[in-house]
């Protein structure tokens, strides 16, 4: 079932002879449940592409449907709440709030609904992340793999529509790293959680359903490793 559709997909940043088009006329299609990852080169397009993708910015041109909502037909308070919702974003500095507890950060999407947490199910997705003895320190109370899993928490609270992670892996060691990778590909695996990551690690792409190349700005390469 088709989760994520991206039609003619344009950015273009400044105007004129200064004019930068970052994203070029790309098109593709996720399914629900698929693990993506997506690679190219410094300046190909590729976070550009994430953040478009995310909702984080609008495209200059083209559309972006998530469960069949056409995102950028929505204001901009629509579109926030759609994001909250239906979007899992996971950072390289993991953009928790430092003035928030453990807990209070990966429920900050349910609390910003006014919605009620579902206890066990906040509690089994604390038990998988291993952060049942953290829940009430800061951020800077936790090493930095603890803090990507709290970000992984915070982005699966909404059971999100897709997970979109931005090199989560790029400020960690090679064990943090690899925990790190194995998480993610449980939630991809057990609980069928779409997944689109960004990364320069060529052992990680390999480890996708599938890799799209980005370079200039357009699809380069769009290659199933494992179907």
């Amino acid at each position: 079932m088709e989760i994520l559709k991206i039609e003619h997909l344009s950015k273009v940043f400044g105007k004129g002879d200064t004019a930068v088009k970052a994203l070029d006329d790309v098109t593709f299609t996720v399914n629900k449940g698929e693990f993506v990852a997506i690679v190219g080169p410094s300046g190909s397009g590729k976070s550009t592409l994430l953040h478009l993708l995310g909702g984080v910015d609008r495209p200059t041109s083209g559309k972006v449907f998530v469960d069949r909502t056409d995102m950028y037909s929505l204001n901009e308070t629509q579109l926030a709440i759609f994001r909250r919702r239906q979007i899992g974003l996971i950072y390289q500095f993991y953009n928790l709030l430092p003035i928030l507890t453990v807990e209070e950060n990966m429920q900050l999407p349910l609390l910003l609904d006014e919605h009620q947490v579902d206890q066990k199910q906040f509690a089994d997705l604390v038990k998988t992340l291993n952060l049942q003895n953290r829940l009430h320190h800061l951020p800077n109370q936790l090493s930095g793999g603890q803090q990507q899993r709290v970000s992984i928490g915070r982005a699966l609270m909404n059971q999100p529509a897709i997970i979109l992670a931005d090199e989560p892996t790029g400020n960690l060691d090679s064990k943090n790293s690899s925990e790190i990778i194995d998480l993610l590909k449980m939630f991809n695996k057990t609980f069928h959680q779409t997944l689109i990551m960004i990364t320069h690690d060529e052992r990680i792409a390999l480890q996708a359903d599938r890799i799209i190349a980005i370079e200039d700005g357009r699809i380069a390469r769009d290659e199933v490793i494992r179907p």
